[in-house]
């Protein structure tokens, strides 16, 4: 088992030992590359606009965090094309899959970019270019997989001839177009050949040599080999499903949820809450269903006290199913002499008289936290958006109590989770305050928390939500609260979160982790506001401006003749926002830009122009 993610940059201790592990693979199966080519990977995360390209590393890494895997993809804004420079697995995992993983998630950034597609290098199946048997078995195969994706070479150029007559393996130039079916016309493809031979080969590569490749291309457009190697019809249909599935948001639903039904009275945190979102969201085709992971519990203990979650898990055990226990007794607490007897401790560890516990409270937070984690999970693999369907909500627990229908933190869990590969931003638009996140990180830097909610003077939980906590020591300035006046219109609203997405721009976040309450539109019956449908769709747009990739996990929303509706507006808009910048130029007109050498690592495939 094996997790595809993508690495930013070094600063992290992960990351850094993630990297030395990418140059040591390179290393060895590249063993004629230069050595300062490989180990300048981290400087091209760092300073891509040093390069005139910006570098894109994913790795697959098993649980213990040994790389088996890498993929390293530059991206040209100004020809706005990518460009593959590495694709490796480990030998010893041949069959895998691991490549194919990889490749299917540089597919979906590449495709997430709105770049026209992906140039690649790769060794020659003929065996007039190719002449040692072995080798060219080795070709044949890798040109075999590339076909499968639809990627072939560009045909009728010289662009494989050797710079030293009579070199073997002189490398194809290979495009795949993602699926989008355009036209490469020959001024563009000329563009880009000069940039790859200016930035790869500028060394051996002299003017005649690339004046001969360019003149080579003489066809508008320009054509592509037609296909040698037979792709099964399934195959075909499951590279088209990969690519349609990656570009979709992932779709984690709480699958044990209704086993916590509270039926008292006036108790609105009920299970049809999911079916209602559910029952809209099915019908618009842009979610794919995801299959929730069980997670250990250490990931809760590292956000929630141990002995809170040793509570929660045995005072479960021991309610009788139709009988939820309110607490009712609230001491004054101290740590050291906490009530003997279970029922009473409820109010040692809860905030407020109408969130019980049930016979299955923990088995269900339990699970919401597992989908919020898969959500997570997903982000890393590449996907720009998740969506956590989960219930109970989690934003009003906190270290150690729970309140507010909430017992685990399920979007602080999966903030932390995300942490350890980045700087995070977590943004609460539920109409109550997320005070869980703001006291579990109120003393870290690394998780930026921000919450727009009604003012603690009118609104749940009373006692936090002010604008004046900032956070404490190393967390000063990254706890930010904005509270509303009890009646506000759409464009109040919509005020106060630009002001918000500013901040978060500023913070520079690699991962954004969305706490959505629809508990702000009209007519819910524990909010003020007056939100409408169409307003979800902006605040949803507004979101997906920031394109970074976005974790959204369920919170509040009370009023189930809406809710469902309020959800795809949002995600509609979300989807809206991610999406707006990312038309490129066209085929037909490719941007003229200046050559600018690129000091880039080398070639895919051990590929050479000898």
């Amino acid at each position: 088992m094996f997790l595809i993610r993508r690495i930013f940059d070094d600063v992290l201790p992960l990351d850094q030992r993630a990297l030395e592990q990418v140059k040591a693979i390179l290393h060895s199966q590249f063993q004629l590359l230069d050595r300062q080519k490989i180990d300048r990977i981290p400087e091209l995360l760092r300073y891509p606009l040093k390069y005139g390209a910006r570098s894109i590393v994913y790795i697959a890494e098993d649980h213990r965090n040994t790389v088996h895997g890498l993929a390293l993809l530059d991206h040209d804004a100004g020809l706005n094309f990518c460009y593959l420079d590495y694709l490796v697995s480990d030998r010893r995992l041949a069959g895998r899959g691991v490549g194919g993983a990889l490749y299917d998630r540089i597919r979906s950034e590449a495709l997430s970019l709105g770049v026209i597609g992906i140039f690649f290098e790769c060794l020659p199946d003929d065996p007039n270019l190719s002449r040692n048997p072995d080798i060219l078995k080795q070709n044949r195969e890798r040109l075999r997989f590339y076909e499968s994706y639809g990627a072939r070479p560009i045909a009728n150029t010289a662009y494989e001839t050797p710079v030293t007559p009579g070199g073997d393996n002189p490398p194809y130039l290979v495009f795949d177009d993602l699926g989008q079916g355009g036209l490469l016309h020959r001024d563009y493809v000329k563009q880009v050949i000069a940039l790859i031979l200016d930035r790869k080969y500028k060394d051996i590569c002299g003017p005649d040599y690339v004046k001969m490749v360019l003149d080579s291309v003489v066809d508008d457009p320009v054509r592509l080999r037609p296909s040698r190697y037979a792709v099964p019809q399934a195959v075909e249909k499951r590279r088209a499903a990969v690519a349609a599935n990656l570009a979709k948001i992932a779709l984690v639903v709480t699958d044990q949820h209704e086993i916590h039904h509270v039926k008292s009275r006036g108790y609105v945190e009920a299970p049809v809450r999911i079916r209602s979102i559910r029952n809209v969201l099915d019908a618009t085709g842009i979610f794919d269903p995801v299959v929730p992971t069980t997670f250990g519990d250490s990931w809760i203990t590292a956000v929630h006290n141990p002995e809170y979650v040793r509570y929660v898990k045995k005072i479960s055990k021991q309610i009788e199913p139709e009988t939820p226990l309110y607490p009712y007794v609230f001491p004054l607490r101290n740590r050291a002499r906490p009530p003997v007897e279970l029922p009473i401790r409820a109010g040692y560890y809860c905030m407020d008289t109408f969130t019980p516990i049930s016979s299955h409270a923990y088995s269900a937070a339990r699970r919401a936290v597992d989908c919020a984690l898969t959500g997570a999970r997903e982000l890393l693999s590449g996907r720009r958006t998740a969506y956590a369907l989960v219930r109970p909500p989690g934003h009003h627990a906190e270290r150690g109590f729970f309140g507010g229908f909430c017992y685990f933190n399920n979007a602080a869990i999966a903030a932390h989770y995300l942490s350890r590969f980045g700087k995070v931003a977590m943004l609460d638009i539920d109409y109550h305050h997320g005070n869980g996140q703001q006291d579990i990180f109120y003393q870290r830097r690394d998780v930026l928390t921000i919450s727009i909610h009604g003012h603690p003077s009118f609104a749940y939980p009373y006692f936090s939500g002010f604008a004046d906590e900032r956070g404490e020591g190393n967390g000063r300035g990254y706890n930010v609260n904005y509270p509303l006046p009890e009646t506000i219109n759409a464009a109040d609203y919509l005020q106060a979160l630009r002001t918000a997405l500013a901040r978060i721009r500023h913070f520079g976040p690699n991962y954004l982790v969305v706490c959505l309450g629809l508990d702000t539109a009209k007519g819910d019956p524990t909010g003020t506001w007056n939100l409408e449908s169409r307003d979800f769709i902006e605040i949803g747009r507004e979101i997906g401006r920031l394109e970074k990739p976005c974790l959204v996990v369920q919170e509040g929303g009370y009023n189930n003749r809406s809710i469902g509706s309020n959800a795809r507006s949002f995600f509609s808009g979300l989807l809206s926002g991610l999406n707006h910048q990312r038309n490129g130029p066209t085929h037909n007109h490719p941007k003229q830009i200046e050559f600018k050498p690129l000091a880039v690592v080398e070639i895919p495939h051990n590929t050479s122009k000898e």
